[in-house]
C-alpha cells in the first residue's frame, strides 16, 4: 500500500476522467498461432520511490514478446480506485491490467469488471502463492487476481535517536508513550508520528486491544465494542501527551519527510515506505541506521493488518490474451526476486523466500514473520468502503470534536447503514 487509503473516500466522490489507457482499439490484439501482439495498457499504483522499478520491470514483458507494446501508466494511489471504476463502468479508458490493491479486488469482481483467471495462464504454479496472500484474490469460489506484493505495517525507528536517548525499542504503545519523554527531553524532538488522515494506520491499535471491524462469519459490527473506543483512547492520548505529533491531510509525506529527516524518532509503515525512507538525511549515508520491529501490541496482544497488491485483467480488455501473459510475467518467481532485491517488498511465492538475496534482505527477515502474523482483513466487497467512516471518526476524535465512544458507535452505525445483512 500506499498508501494514503483515506484518499480514495475523498477521490471517489469527485468526478473522474477516464485518461486514455488502454481497454479500447489501441489494446487490441491476440494470439495468432500462439504469437502474442497489441498493446498491454498496465496502471501501475506504485508511489514515487517505486515507479521507476516498475516500468522498467514491466518493460522487459516486451523483451519476451517483441510484437506486444507494454503501456505503462503510473496512477496514484489515493485515484485509482475511483479512477478505475469510471473507466471500466463507463466502458471506455480501462487499462488491461491493473494493479489492485488487496481491498479492492472483490469490489471490483463484484462489479463485473475483473476477469476470471482460474484456468489461464496468469495462475501459473498458483500452488506457490502464501495462503493469506491468495485469499484476498477470491470472490463467490473464483479467482479474480494473482498476488504481487503482501505486507503489512511496523515500527520504523532511528536507532541512534534511541540509543541518544537511552530507550529501548517501544513493544508495546504504553512503552512509545514513555518512551517518547526521554526523547524529547534529550533532543526535543518528538517520539512518534501518528497518522491522524489514514484510517488503515487505526487498525494496529483496534487488534492491540483485541477488537476487530467485523466478525464476517456471524456477519456482526465489532468496531463499536469496547475495544474500538479504547484504540480511539490510546491514540488519542499519545497525541494529547506530545508523545506524538498527528495531521489531519497529507499523512504519508508528512509522515515520511518527519522521519527521514530526524524530526521525529519513530512512525508506523510499511516495506513500500523503505526506499523512500532511505533517501533521508537520517539514512541515505548509514542505511544501518534504520530499524525496523513489529508494531508496538495494545493492552491485549500485538496485530498489524495485511496488506498487499494483486494483479487483475479488466474484463473487458481487447486484448486478454497478453493481459493473462502479463499477469503471469508480473507475478512470476522472477519478477518478485527483482522487486524484493531493488525495492525490498515481500514477496507472495514462497519459493522465492529460498532465493540467497531475498533470505538476506534484512527487511525481508523482519517482515515475513510480521505479515505471517499480520490479521486478515474482511474480504469481502465493501472491505474498501470500511475505511471512510473510520476516517471521519478519527479527524474528530483527534481534534477533540468526539468522543473515542461516540467515535466507535459513529463507525459501527455506518457499517450498518453499508452492510445491511450485519447487525
Amino acid at each position: 500500500m500506499r498508501r494514503g487509503i483515506a484518499a480514495t473516500g475523498l477521490i471517489a466522490a469527485l468526478a473522474m476522467t477516464a485518461a486514455a489507457c488502454g481497454g479500447d482499439d489501441e489494446g487490441s490484439g491476440g494470439s495468432k498461432g500462439g504469437k502474442l501482439s497489441g498493446t498491454v495498457t498496465f496502471w501501475d499504483t506504485s508511489n514515487d520511490a517505486e515507479k521507476g522499478a516498475y516500468e522498467k520491470i514491466a518493460k522487459g514483458f516486451e523483451k519476451l514478446h517483441p510484437d506486444v507494446k507494454v503501456n505503462y501508466v503510473n496512477v496514484p494511489f489515493g485515484e485509482a480506485n475511483a479512477k478505475f471504476k469510471n473507466a471500466a463502468g463507463g466502458n471506455s479508458g480501462a487499462p488491461d491490467v491493473m494493479r489492485t490493491e488487496v481491498a479492492w479486488t472483490q469490489d471490483f469482481a463484484s462489479l463485473g469488471y475483473l476477469a476470471p483467471l482460474d484456468d489461464t495462464v496468469a495462475l501459473d504454479k498458483a500452488d506457490d502463492y502464501l495462503p493469506q496472500a491468495a485469499a484476498s484474490t477470491k470472490f463467490k469460489g473464483k479467482t479474480y487476481a494473482a498476488p504481487q506484493t503482501i505486507d503489512t505495517l511496523a515500527l520504523f525507528y532511528n536507532k541512534k535517536m534511541l540509543k541518544a536517548s537511552g530507550v529501548d525499542v517501544p513493544k508495546s504503545f504504553d512503552e512509545v508513550k514513555s518512551a517518547a519523554k526521554k526523547i524529547k527531553s534529550k533532543s526535543g524532538k518528538t517520539g512518534l508520528y501518528l497518522r491522524g488522515d489514514d484510517p488503515y494506520y487505526y487498525l494496529p491499535y483496534l487488534y492491540g486491544e483485541g477488537g476487530d471491524l467485523l466478525d464476517t462469519k456471524s456477519k456482526k459490527v465489532t468496531v463499536d465494542d469496547p475495544e474500538g473506543a479504547k484504540a480511539f483512547s490510546v491514540m488519542k492520548d499519545l497525541v494529547d501527551s506530545k508523545a506524538a505529533v498527528t495531521d489531519a491531510s497529507d499523512g504519508y509525506n508528512n509522515q515520511l519527510n518527519a522521519f527521514k529527516d530526524g524530526d521525529v524518532a519513530m512512525a508506523l509503515d510499511g516495506p513500500w515506505s523503505i526506499e523512500g525512507a532511505l533517501q533521508g538525511k537520517q539514512f541515505k549515508g548509514d542505511k544501518g541506521n534504520l530499524g525496523v520491529a513489529p508494531a508496538p501490541a495494545g493492552s491485549k496482544r500485538q496485530g498489524a493488518p495485511q496488506g498487499g497488491w494483486n494483479l487483475a485483467a479488466y474484463a473487458g480488455s481487447g486484448n486478454l490474451d497478453a493481459a493473462y501473459e502479463f499477469i503471469k510475467y508480473m507475478s512470476s518467481a522472477k519478477v518478485q526476486q527483482q522487486t524484493t532485491e531493488q525495492l525490498s517488498l515481500l514477496p507472495t511465492r514462497t519459493s522465492v523466500y529460498d532465493v540467497k538475496s531475498v533470505k538476506d534482505n534484512q527487511m525481508v527477515q523482519f517482515f515475513k514473520p510480521a505479515v505471517a502474523k499480520s490479521v486478515q482483513r474482511p474480504w469481502i466487497p465493501e472491505a474498501n468502503a470500511l475505511f471512510e467512516p473510520i476516517r471521519l471518526q478519527l479527524e474528530k476524535v483527534l481534534s477533540g470534536k468526539s468522543s473515542p465512544e461516540k467515535g466507535a458507535e459513529g463507525i459501527g452505525d455506518a457499517y450498518r447503514k453499508l452492510l445491511k445483512d450485519y447487525k
